[in-house]
């Protein structure tokens, strides 16, 4: 990922390159759409007991404050989603997104970034479900961890503005600013998900970039 050069979120992959240049991304993807297919063959995606059966992240200040009792529930969550354009969506932007955080990280580092940034968010959601004084929180979708990968390339676009070309940088302010402005303007979109993703995929790179520079330190 260098700077000076043509944007890196332009696609020019076929589809056996693709699958072959980024596995995590692609196997991310495949088990959201099967998932989805699994939650859509028997019920509602959009109803939220059926999601709640199969797997939505839920809390409850009052017993359940923290989705505790069911931890799981911060994983499956991330592969459901509430409807086909909720899905196509999310699945679209990890495709586009996505590809250059897995080149950069490389799997062992991606994975563990992708999945706290989802966990991330769920846990920001659900303090900010109890300061609210709400009843409940039910929560699907990718786009905790997605914005993760955001909050990621916003540490690159700020701290190592070299790393990224011009277009690039632009890109990320725009899809941030963009996210803001939607999730405080649609009831059903998940603010809080949404910045404590971006917020875990910001602090992790910026620790997982300081492990590496310790590594080599160490290494040479």
């Amino acid at each position: 990922m260098k700077g000076g050069g043509s944007m890196i979120f332009l696609r020019y992959e076929s589809f056996r390159s693709y699958l072959k240049s980024y596995p995590v991304t692609t196997g991310i993807i495949a088990l959201n759409l099967i998932y989805f297919i699994v939650v859509a063959v028997n019920g509602d995606p959009n109803n939220g007991l059926h999601a709640y059966k199969y797997g939505a992240f839920y809390t409850e200040p009052g017993a359940d404050p923290y989705g505790m009792r069911e931890p799981w529930r911060y994983i499956t969550s991330m592969f459901m989603h509430a409807g086909i354009e909720h899905l196509l969506f999310n699945m679209f932007a990890l495709l586009v997104f996505a590809p250059p955080l897995e080149r950069l990280l490389k799997p062992l580092r991606y994975v563990p970034l992708y999945l706290a940034s989802g966990i991330g968010g769920h846990l920001l959601a659900a303090l900010m479900t109890i300061a609210a004084g709400e009843d409940s929180h039910l929560a699907v979708g990718a786009s905790g961890a997605i914005y993760g990968v955001y909050g990621a390339y916003l540490y690159i676009a700020l701290v190592r503005k070299n790393a990224l070309d011009a277009a690039s940088r632009k890109t990320i302010y725009l899809i941030l600013g963009f996210g803001i402005v939607y999730s405080l303007f649609v009831p059903s979109v998940d603010l809080w998900g949404h910045a404590g993703g971006a917020l875990t995929g910001f602090v992790l790179f910026r620790l997982l970039e300081r492990a590496a520079m310790w590594k080599r330190r160490f290494d040479s």
